[in-house]
């Protein structure tokens, strides 16, 4: 772990607690980002993805899911 994380306590956090924070900080980076415009190849990407959603709705995992996989996955 590095110097910066030990000083400031991060490693002594539980796998849940550095999970929350690393949404915490990723949502701060697009709270601050939010006017960033996209690239034509990311909205393109973006575009792609909705239509994949749009055709297959019932085709998803919810984030609590998935966040609960890797928690268990971490601990385990």
């Amino acid at each position: 772990m590095s110097a910066l994380l030990k000083s400031l306590g991060i490693d002594r956090l539980s796998v849940e607690e550095r999970l929350e924070l690393v949404e915490d900080l990723w949502d701060s980076i697009a709270d601050e980002n939010a006017a960033t415009s996209l690239t034509d190849a990311q909205r393109a990407e973006l575009d792609r993805r909705l239509a994949e959603y749009e055709a297959n709705p019932n085709d998803v995992v919810p984030w609590e899911d998935i966040k609960a996989s890797i928690t268990a996955r971490l601990k385990g």
